[in-house]
């Protein structure tokens, strides 16, 4: 596996995920499940090609997907490429990065 996957939420019909290869943090999956499908929205970084775009989603579909127990007809995939900005939260006045 050249990719780690930390959980950040859990419901009972999502997941969401931030993506490591090595320490370095290169993007965020958030999937959601339906009576007999998976879509998903995955953010990676401005530098990943796309072979390893289609690495990444093979290694969530086997990972993350499969291996929740529902069964599946398709799994849908959005995928966003870019930077980081960072994040908003109610308990921060600005802009940071958690």
């Amino acid at each position: 596996m050249r990719y780690r996957f930390e959980r950040e939420i859990r419901t009972p019909f999502s997941e969401a995920y931030t993506i490591f290869m090595g320490d370095r943090r290169i993007g965020r999956v958030d999937l959601h499940f339906s009576a007999d499908s998976v879509y998903g929205n995955l953010w990676v970084i401005e530098d990943m090609t796309i072979e390893e775009i289609k690495e990444l989603r093979e290694e969530i579909d086997e990972e993350l997907v499969m291996s929740a127990d529902s069964m599946r007809e398709d799994f849908v995939l959005h995928v966003h490429q870019g930077r980081e900005v960072g994040v908003f939260t109610d308990t921060e006045d600005n802009l940071s990065f958690l």
